[in-house]
């Protein structure tokens, strides 16, 4: 999963300084909507609850709209009826794509991502097509620079971390889904400047990529998926090495 990993590690660069924030908060609120609403509006009680609003207040989102979400969430407040929908599909060279979102009109939803898929040299497939190739799992990634190995190694294995990978410039950091938040807890103790954390679907085989043109449409395929609204997450199995990544990026 390199090779998307470095692609997360762009695009959470990339997040933490758009302007754009108003499209932020609003895949956020959603989010934390929906959270509260499917696990209730106690964070402590509700893990992805928890990291929704962590994850709000890390793009300095003020504490009263975080409130309102979880109101809504719980139907203290009227708010949107959304629903979750998963959408797979093919990107250029044969990529698995997956895509998480969260709607409040599926027919608006569905023709979006379709268009966006097939605009960009990709096409929906049907429900089941790629979802076999991921596996959730909690992943903490840690710039290279930040931390040496022993370090790293040493806290992670105290904290019950499930393995360390090397993808290049950062390490990525594996848990069990309901361990992500115990682990990141131990490594913040520890001093360990996190670049994120968060529950995801790693790819269990991958898509390498070398042809600059291909990797091109891909990467446009991404941008566009996360440019729309409704698009809350998207996971994908490719492999583009860093030299082509940084240039197509």
């Amino acid at each position: 999963m390199a090779g998307h990993s470095k692609w997360s590690t762009i695009r959470h660069k990339k997040a933490a300084q758009d302007a754009k924030r108003g499209k932020i908060f609003t895949k956020l609120i959603k989010e934390i909507t929906v959270a509260a609403r499917l696990g209730g509006g106690d964070p402590a009680a509700n893990p992805r609850l928890r990291a929704a609003i962590e994850s709000a207040k890390a793009q300095n989102m003020p504490k009263s709209n975080i409130e309102r979400a979880i109101k809504r969430g719980t139907g203290e407040l009227e708010g949107v009826a959304y629903e979750e929908v998963t959408y797979e599909g093919y990107g250029p060279g044969g990529v698995a794509v997956l895509v998480e979102t969260i709607t409040d009109n599926r027919q608006r939803t569905v023709a979006e991502v379709r268009h966006i898929f097939a605009k960009r040299g990709g096409n929906l497939g049907e429900p089941g097509s790629v979802a076999w190739i991921f596996e959730k799992k909690g992943l903490i990634i840690v710039e290279k620079d930040k931390v040496d190995e022993d370090t790293l190694m040493d806290a992670c294995l105290e904290a019950g971390a499930d393995d360390i990978k090397d993808s290049g410039t950062e390490w990525e950091i594996e848990t069990a889904p309901e361990e992500l938040s115990k682990v990141k807890k131990a490594l913040e103790d520890k001093g360990l400047e996190l670049l994120s954390a968060k529950v995801t679907m790693v790819p269990t085989n991958i898509v390498k990529v070398e042809d600059e043109n291909q990797a091109q449409k891909l990467i446009a395929l991404m941008n566009a998926l996360e440019e729309n609204d409704d698009v809350q997450n998207i996971y994908a199995n490719f492999d583009i090495p860093e030299e082509i990544l940084q240039k197509v990026a």
